[in-house]
Order: structure tokens, then sequence, then C-alpha cells
């Protein structure tokens, strides 16, 4: 059976796009805004553009951060995208009021290299671990627009190289998340999206 995907809609981000580029893959993806609706389907995924703070206030305001972290607590496969990576941290250093939804610890960083920000570009991903996403991402090349990064620990699975080592993709049992943008990210996207799709199928 295909799983019906979720795009959590918080009225911001990239939306449309991430459902279009989940269709394209033969997925089931609708954008769901109802914290109660999304029991019902088979997998999330948490895009993200702009600012962490707006961010974290449209998806506060949607009442929308208990479902999400209910259903990655509950073992639910989860893919957070871009901002998406960023919100699963404490906080940021580009909004420090604003609280993040701390699945992770930590706090997303802003990027210290010496070179123009944000990273727009492709850029080639490594394997920082041995995991499935790991494997999965290595030596792929995607598009990444980002002047912040999440902090380093054992969830990293992939990073990039901008000046320095930045975390590109993490992993934790049902939780996957990168900060790149599948949806940009031509075919090599698509089979990012596609090996999600089957990951979800598998848990």
């Amino acid at each position: 059976m295909t799983p019906k995907v979720a795009v959590i809609d918080y009225g911001i981000g990239n939306l449309r796009s991430a459902q279009k580029a989940l269709e394209a893959v033969g997925v089931r993806a609708e954008l769901c805004s109802d914290p109660e609706s999304l029991g019902a389907f088979d997998a999330l995924v948490l895009p993200g553009v702009g600012s962490f703070g707006r961010c974290v206030e449209e998806l506060d305001r949607h009442g929308l951060r208990e479902a999400v972290n209910a259903s990655i607590a509950g073992g639910k496969p989860f893919l957070g995208v871009c901002i998406g990576l960023q919100l699963l941290f404490e906080g940021s250093e580009e909004s420090p009021e604003a609280k993040g939804l701390a699945t992770l610890e930590g706090k997303v960083e802003r990027i210290k290299a010496d070179l123009r920000l944000p990273q727009m570009q492709w850029n080639q991903v490594q394997a920082s671990g041995s995991g499935h996403l790991a494997k999965l991402v290595d030596q792929q090349w995607f598009y990444f627009v980002h002047s912040y990064v999440a902090p380093r620990g054992e969830f990293v699975a992939a990073h990039c190289d901008y000046g320095t080592k930045l975390p590109a993709a993490i992993e934790r049992e049902n939780l996957w998340a990168v900060q790149f943008h599948p949806e940009k990210s031509g075919q090599s996207g698509l089979a990012f999206l596609g090996a999600f799709v089957e990951h979800a199928r598998s848990l």
C-alpha cells in the first residue's frame, strides 16, 4: 500500500512544492493544518523557509506543536526539511526568544565560516555515520539555501562542506531531517523522497 503522507501546513514555507515533489514519486500527499487529523496519515513531512521565529509562531498559531511532537514520539515516520529540521531543536541563534519543538537537544547556530551567507548552491553531502540515511545521501548532490545549521551531535547522519563541516542530515529512529531542499534538487531530490517513502513503508 502506498503511504498517505501529510505535508504539515502551518501557512508558511514551500508547502505546495513539497507536496508536488512527493506526488511525483507516486505518493498520496496532502496539505494538513488540522492537528487532530495528523494521526490519520502514515508519515509526516515538515517543510519550512524563512526565519526560525516566524515558523515557530505560525506552528503554534495553528496549534500543531503538541501534535507534531506526539507523532514523532509515537514512532510515525517523519521528515523535516530545511527550517523543518531546525525547528526540531530547542531554539536558534536567529530568533533567541523563540522556543523550538525540543525534540532534539541543542540550539541551531549561525554558520561560522568566512564565506557569503546564505549558502545558496548545490553541494555534495557526505556520510558522518553508518545508518540508513547516511548511506542513502552519501556522495549525493543536493540544493542548499541556509545561514543557520543544526548543532553537532550523535544524531548527525551526514554533512556538507562550506568553509567548515556543516550538519546536513539527521537520523534518529523514525525521525529523518535534512538541511537541503529535496524538492529543489532534481532527480537526486526525488530519489531521496522516494527512499523516504520506502523507509516509511518499512516502519
